[in-house]
Parts: structure tokens; sequence; C-alpha cells
């Protein structure tokens, strides 16, 4: 018997005896098919090549790669454990010629591999054929010695394989396998032939043609080739077995699945562990893969995968989490082709285990109540859709999930009934949702949301992405098409680009497809999970359908995240030295700088700031990894990471945790944060706090900047210092001391030029005449220069020359009018040096003034109006005297 290790290794080994390249299986999140959820077949890293659009340092290709079928159009869910051939996960062996051999060379390959090689007995297999392709046919008889009846022409598109609408196409052929006539079944193209006596195991497919959109088609200047075989289902042939359950790799598994089940693998759940050692291979691969369990996109459709296996694990009697228990028998079995599975074996169990934690938390609960609800049923009725839209609503029961519990009782759900519920709570939010700004602008949304869902957000792992346009919004209006110059708005299917929330600012980049350019220069979040781009066409015309490269400003956003992960180790570190009531009250992550607001009663001191700087940089040097987690809020809190002012949780949140001696968990910072990050923190580079001010009370603004931003600031101030130095003439060394001289030099100065000054403005008032007005006497003069601070104490001086009378002082120093005006204390009564000031002040430009009766001083910013000032003030005597 040949393992499903040495058939993988057979196939392989035999393509590259003839020229082949072997190259590594591809992500299952395809990077260059924004249509794809998942990667469905073995030609999808290849499509670019076939396209034109992609070179290879090779022509022939031989791969083993890695296919998930469980969300759009390809998904097997529903039938995973109940029938012999469907899996949501599987492997599809391929050989691929680009422009080099065609028909001949592929059937020859494909017929001496499985008749000679592995050893398939002729009288087994028959072939199909496109009605049209007689050249395949007459190749079939001629290489493989097949008669006419064992060579079945299918007219209809079946075996018919087109990319699109438009692009290459061309015919199949099938290679099928006889499991013989005490089999249920019919040959292809028979009425009978879903049944499985005949099982197709290899599909070849001629590129040809070039589809042109009316529908015409021309040859291709490079035929190409390209072929899938099933490994489980060929393994089961070669195995004996007619259900691919039986073959080693599964029945391995699901034996683990009885050990920690203590059930019978043959017994009465054997649908159960079929089911649980698919989604085993499912879910560790797809997490290997960078997927994580969410609420939307490839995420959810992975949680529902995680869930179904983890409740037909409950079904068998489990209450602890065992899924991530079967992880070591997989890697056991997969490991040695697929060694991603062991590097990212930690990552894989935590996930697994704290999934199923959260799914058994709320599982009893939401089975308890479906059994509640059907046992109200009749026989065969359905369960009420709001019943189904309550568990999903509630419990986090996807309507698959739902439909699956209900499969044993023979009941289904109404699904009508539960979309019609959907809708109904949509529309609830949309008559409860208030907006700032044009409502009208911010409702388109609601049908976006309605239409497309969730965006998925990729931006976690990459800043570049292929996604499909969905929608285009120009000036608030939906548009089919938008042309240069126009501003839009546009939607995406999943994006590399991360909408502003949390503090960190949008994206920034460009779409980009051949003829098409669009500037993004933001990203906004609406609605709470649709991301929305907004730039202008500078290139060709966007159109919703679009497939196009999402490609995120890369330097920006790598500053972005030097900021964002700063601002984690400021506030640890903010904590640690000023206390536990330090709390974020606020933050700005930029490009350029970063801005922290926190609860704190009091000015941090520069000393305080000094040791907060340094503890940083400490942590960025040690260059220790930043790790994320997802898990529930309470989980996370429970672990102390704290939750950030101004988010909004849900049912699970990322922890990032940085900055730990060794970086571990929890680490140093363990906070709540759906933000972009660094690496490493030694990826922030240097970290310098610019300023500290107060913002309200007991709230405390630390501004700084780091990475590039930081370097960028020390060279700004080093050259600034350098300057400073050479119009000293000293070095940068010498600078402070040079400095300091300079200040005292200059301090003496002024109080040498301030003594000539009064001096000045006391000899002038000694030879100035003394006015009498209504009986008063009165000093009036314009000391030009002279410093304001200086009128009072010459006033009083000049004041007790006078004797019983009224003093009016003005300077114009730095271009604005300033008075004083002294009263003798014996006039007080009568005169008000506070409202002769005043009048002096308007007639200034200014208005107010204060003081006491005796002393007041005022002034404007007319300093041209001294005498108009002085005038206001003899005024203002008479009428006091004269009232």
């Amino acid at each position: 018997m040949s393992t499903t290790n040495e058939i993988r290794s057979a196939f392989l080994d035999y393509f590259a005896s003839n020229g082949h390249q072997i190259v590594p299986s591809s992500s299952l999140v395809p990077s260059n098919d924004p249509t794809l959820l998942f990667t469905n077949a073995g030609m999808v890293q290849f499509k670019n090549v076939f396209t034109g659009q992609e070179t290879r340092p090779y022509n022939r290709a031989t791969t083993a790669q890695k296919v998930v079928r469980a969300g759009g159009k390809h998904n097997d869910l529903d039938n995973v454990g109940y029938t012999a051939r469907h899996h949501t996960f599987f492997e599809m062996m391929g050989n691929f010629s680009f422009g080099d051999y065609f028909k001949p060379e592929a059937i020859e390959f494909a017929w001496k591999l499985v008749t000679s090689n592995f050893g398939l007995p002729k009288d087994k297999l028959l072939v199909t054929v496109y009605s049209e392709d007689e050249e395949a046919a007459a190749l079939w008889r001629k290489i493989a010695g097949l008669s006419d009846d064992r060579i079945i022409r299918i007219p209809t598109t079946d075996n018919f394989w087109r990319m699109g609408d438009v692009g290459p196409c061309g015919p199949c052929s099938e290679i099928f396998y006889d499991h013989g006539p005490d089999v249920f079944g019919g040959p292809p193209g028979s009425p009978d032939e879903d049944g499985d006596r005949f099982v197709e195991i290899w599909n070849l497919v001629f590129m040809q043609f070039f589809e042109d959109p009316p529908g015409t088609r021309s040859p291709l200047p490079r035929p190409s080739i390209d072929t899938g075989m099933g490994l489980e289902r060929f393994a089961a042939i070669m195995q004996g077995k007619r259900d691919n359950y039986d073959t080693d790799t599964f029945r391995a598994l699901i034996l683990a699945s009885a050990e920690v089940t203590s059930r019978d693998p043959d017994g009465e759940f054997n649908a159960s562990h079929r089911v649980v050692a698919d989604h085993l291979r499912s879910t560790a691969f797809l997490i290997a893969d960078g997927v994580l369990p969410s609420k939307d996109g490839r995420g959810y459709v992975l949680r529902r995968i995680m869930r179904r296996a983890m409740r037909h694990l409950h079904m068998m009697g489990t209450r602890e989490p065992v899924f991530y228990k079967l992880l070591p028998a997989l890697i056991q079995q997969m490991g040695a082709a697929y060694p991603e599975l062991a590097q990212a074996q930690a990552l894989i169990r935590e996930t697994m285990r704290s999934e199923e934690e959260r799914f058994k938390a709320m599982l009893d609960r939401g089975l308890g109540l479906l059994a509640e609800e059907t046992a109200k049923l009749p026989a065969k009725s359905p369960l009420p859709g709001d019943v189904a839209f309550k568990l999903y609503d509630t419990f986090g029961f996807p309507l698959d999930l739902t439909q699956d519990a209900l499969r044993s009782s023979g009941h289904i759900v109404d699904v009508p009934g539960f979309e019609a519920a959907m809708k109904e709570q949509r529309d609830r939010a949309r008559a409860a949702w208030s907006g700032s700004g044009d409502a009208a602008v911010e409702t388109v949304w609601f049908e976006a949301r309605d239409r497309f869902g969730p965006t998925e957000f990729l931006g976690y792992g990459t800043e570049t992405s292929e996604a499909e346009v969905q929608f285009v919004v120009a000036k608030g209006q939906n548009v089919e098409s938008a042309g240069v110059g126009t501003e839009v708005a546009v939607l995406l299917n999943q994006t590399p680009f991360y909408g502003e929330s949390g503090g960190q600012v949008g994206d920034t980049g460009t779409l980009t497809a051949p003829g098409l350019r669009v500037a993004i220069s933001d990203t906004q979040k609406k609605l709470g999970d649709l991301l929305v781009h907004y730039g202008t066409v500078t290139e060709g015309t966007l159109k919703p359908g679009m497939a196009v490269k999402a490609e995120v400003e890369h330097a920006r956003r790598a500053a972005i995240r030097a900021h964002h992960s700063a601002t984690h180790l400021l506030h640890e570190a903010l904590r640690r030295r000023l206390g536990e009531h330090v709390t974020q009250k606020g933050s700005l992550n930029a490009p350029d700088r970063l801005r922290f607001d926190v609860s704190q009663p009091r000015p941090i001191t520069r000393e305080e700031l000094d040791e907060i700087e340094t503890e940083v940089n400490a942590r960025i040097r040690a260059n220790t990894p930043v790790t994320t987690r997802i898990m529930t809020p309470e989980q996370a809190q429970a672990e102390g990471a704290m939750a950030l002012f101004g988010e909004k949780y849900g049912d699970e949140v990322r922890v990032v945790s940085m900055g730990g001696e060794d970086g571990n968990k929890p680490g140093w910072s363990v906070e709540l944060c759906g933000g972009t990050h660094v690496g490493r923190t030694g990826d922030i580079g240097l970290f310098r706090i610019a300023s500290e001010s107060g913002v309200s009370a007991g709230v405390r603004r630390i501004e700084a900047v780091a990475g590039v931003a930081a370097e960028t600031a020390a060279h700004a101030n080093e050259d600034r210092l350098n300057q400073m130095a050479a119009m000293m003439k000293v070095t940068v060394a010498e600078a402070p001391e040079r400095l300091a001289t300079l200040l005292d030099e200059r301090k003496a100065m002024e109080r040498r030029i301030a003594d000539l000054q009064r001096k000045l403005a006391m000899g002038s008032a000694e030879t100035t005449a003394v006015e009498t007005i209504a009986g008063v006497p009165f000093s009036g003069r314009n000391l030009g220069e002279t410093p304001a601070r200086e009128l009072k104490g010459l006033a009083e001086t000049i004041g007790k020359q006078i004797g019983e009378g009224v003093v009016a002082l003005v300077s114009t120093a730095d271009g604005k009018g300033s008075v004083v005006v002294a009263v003798n204390p014996a006039l007080s009564e009568k005169l008000d040096a506070v409202t002769l000031v005043r009048a002096a002040s308007v007639a200034l430009g200014g208005k107010g003034g204060g003081g006491r009766r005796d002393m007041a001083q005022a002034g404007g910013p007319e300093a041209d109006k001294v005498d108009a000032a002085l005038d206001a003030v003899r005024a203002g005597i008479i009428a006091a005297m004269e009232g």
C-alpha cells in the first residue's frame, strides 16, 4: 500500500524527472486574485503566468497545492463528514506547461504516471473529452490505446474551462476510475453519473483559446497545460478504499479524535469524527497561513469551520477544550510535506484552544434554546427563522451550524424567515443611526453594507494586496464609473489600508490596474466595519467590479507603526514612573509624531520625562518581539491588558504585548489594541519626547517623535546648535557657557539702559512746567521708548515733586501705548486715577484699565495718539473738579 505521503512524493518526483520545477504550495490566501476567498485550485498561483502578466524562470512546473473550498461558490462545507469525497481542505496535485508542451505530452505524462508508475489497471480507466475536441480523442486512442467506447464525449461546459468571461479558455479531458459493477453509478454523462462507481481522478485543461467579450475565440499563440489530481481520492484508490476518510492520513486523525473523545471511531459518531478530522486540517492550515477567526471575511469562514468541529466534539461528550489536542497528530501526518504547520504550532494551538473556550461558553445555552424550540415543532416542520437568527445574534451560531445541528432530527431552518429577521435588525440599525455632517452622504454606506457586508482587513500581515472594487461614491452618490480628476470614496472587498480609529490615522497609497490609478489620501471606517478609501482618480476610469492592486504608502505606514508602538511603551513607562493613576485620555499616532494625553494631576518634571524617555529607548534597544493574540475582553483584562480610551470592544479583541525581557507573554506592555504595530521593538528606532503641557484640569499632554521622525528632529536640533555656536564663535560644547555669559551681559546692559532712561525721564520732568488744570497741578509727559514697567516708579517720583497734583505718563515702547496716572491721596476723594486712565486708554485705541484711586495703568495699540491720551486725562480732571 502506498501512503498518502508516498503518493505525493512520487507524483512530484515523476514530473521533476520530466523537466518540471517543483514549486511549493502557495498560501491558502491568494495574493493575485481578489475574487477568491481562498486558493481553490492548483493553477491559482500561476494565473498571472498564464495571462502573460508575470514570467517565471521555468516553463514547466509541478505542485502539491493546499486548497480550501468552504466559502463563496466553491463551498463543500455542508456535505463534509456525510459523503465519501467532500472536504473543506484537500491537496491538488498538478503539472503545468506555460507555452511549452501541449496535448500530446500532457496526455502521455498522465497515462504513463497512472498506469506504469502507480500501476492502475488500464481496464479500470476511461476518459472524457469535450465533444468538439477530436484532437484529444485521437491522442487518447493513439497514446493510451483506448477504444471509442471508453472515450466519452461531453458536450456541456463541464468539459470546457474558462478563467473568466474574458481570457484564456479551453477544452478539458478527465480520467475516471471504475470501482466495478458492485458499486452503484453510471459513467460520466449518463443519468446515473452521480453514483460512486466512476470516480474522477485527474482533470487536464488544454488552455488553447482566448475568449473575447462577444464570445469569439482566437487561438492562443502559446497554448498551455493546467492539470489537477485530488490527492485524497487518488490515495483512496491506491489504498483499495472507496471512501477518502478510510485512507491512512484521515484514519490517523479519526483515531486521534476517537482517543480524545473516548468514542468508537466507527460507531454512532462516525460522521462526527470525519467532520473533526477534515476541519482540523482546514483550521490548522488556515491559521498557519495567517487567517485568524473573526466576524467577517476569511476569518468568519474559519470560525464556522472551527465551531462546526467543536460542536461535533461537544456532541461526543467533551466538556473541556480538546480540539487543539489533535494538532500533534496532524503535524505527524503532514508536517514533513508542509513545515509551516510545525513553525506555526504555538499560534495554531493557542488560537484553537481560546476559540473553543469562547465557543463552549455559549454552546450549552445555544443548544439548550435550540432543544427547547425543536421540542415544540411538529415532525419535519422547519425551525422559525427568528429563532435561528436569535441563535446567530445572541450565541454566535452561524446559520449553517444550526442547520447541521438539526440534521439528525429531520428539521430544516426557515431560511427566508432568518433573512427577514436579519434585514429587520439592519433596518433598526439604520433607523437608529445618527451621524455628523451630511446624512445623505453617510447613509449611502448602509446600502453598501447591506449588499457587500464588512470589509476584510488584511493590513496586519501585508501592505499590498489584490482587491475587487465593490462600490464607488462620488459627490455623495453611488456611481457606475469615475473618470480622471473625480474625487471618490471607494469600497473594496478586502484591503491592506487601515481605517482611522483608536488614535491611528488612516492609510494613504494607491489603487492601480492596467490604465488606472487612484491616489488614496485617507482611509476611514464607516458603520464600524466598512473601510472606505478616499482619493482622486489620476488615470483611467474607475468602475465597480474592477480588480485592482491596493498598495499602502509603505514608508508612511512604517512611520505610523513606529509611533503607535512607541505610544504603548510610553504609556507603560508613565505608569511605572508616575503611578497607576496614569491612564490614556486620548492619542494621535501619525507618520510625523505622536500625541498622548494622560490623567495626571500635576506637571511632569523634566527629570521624570528624561527617565521615561530613557526607559522607552531601553525597551526599544532590547529588540524583543511584538506579539498579538486574539481573546475575549474578559480574558484580556484578566491577564492584565489595559483597555484604551476611545476604543469600542466586541466579543473578541487583539491583545498586543511588547517590551518583555525575552519577548514572552504577557510582556512588559500589554494592551487591547486594533492598530498596526512593528514586528520587534527595535523597529521603532529612536524615541524622543518633544514637549509636555497641560490640556485641562488633571490631564497632561506629551508630544513625541519616533523612528525617522525622531532622527529628523535630532538632526534639526543639531543643526540649530551648530548655527548658534557659529554665531557665538564657539564650539557646540562651549555654547551653553557662552550663552549664559551673553545673557548675564544683556541683563546688566538692560539695567544700565533702564537707569539712564529713568534719569533722562526725571531730568525731563524736572524741567517740565507743571500745568494747572481746574486748580489742580498736572504733569503730563510722553516718555517715548521708556519701558512701560518703569512708568509707575517714575510717576511716584514726579508726584512727590509736584505735591498735591496729578501725573500722567505715556510710553510708546514696543510700538504700543502704555499709560499710568497717579493722583495725590489728598485729591483722591474727587479724582479717581482709574477713571482718568481709562479715558486715556480709549484715546489710545484700547479699553479698560485698572488699579487704585491713587494709581492706575492701561494701554492701547495706537502709540501715535499720545497727545490725545494726555488731553483725555486733562478733560477728566476738569469734569471731576467742576462736577
